[in-house]
């Protein structure tokens, strides 16, 4: 088992879950069920697949938490891109969160890559 707080890509997603969170609060309180919980919950999924990937020890099944945590990063992906499409928000406002997350998902790949799958 290894200590998932050295990993980058932990770190890495844990930033993007606390930026999400940070930007939620600027979103229409009409959407606190919808898109709000949404991204909430997808941005916390990063890390914690990765966290629990870690404490497996078969390679496999490390890798298909670490592929559920890359999901997450394209699906919260999905949801700014839609907050662009129905000007819920600047593209400056959540410009930092997409590069965020873009970067978290070529870490991801790249780890993918290193534990052979």
């Amino acid at each position: 088992m290894r200590n998932f707080k050295e990993l980058l890509i932990w770190q890495k997603g844990m930033d993007i879950w606390e930026e999400s969170y940070k930007f939620t609060r600027l979103l229409p309180s009409d959407e606190r069920f919808g898109l709000v919980s949404q991204i909430n919950r997808a941005s916390s999924s990063i890390p914690a697949n990765i966290a629990e990937g870690a404490s497996r020890k078969g390679v496999k099944d490390q890798a298909r938490f670490v592929q559920i945590a890359l999901g997450s990063t394209f699906e919260l992906e999905t949801f700014f891109v839609g907050i662009l499409r129905l000007r819920l928000a600047e593209k400056s406002e959540i410009d930092r969160i997409l590069q965020l997350i873009i970067e978290e998902q070529k870490m991801l790949s790249g780890y993918l890559k290193k534990l052979g799958t």
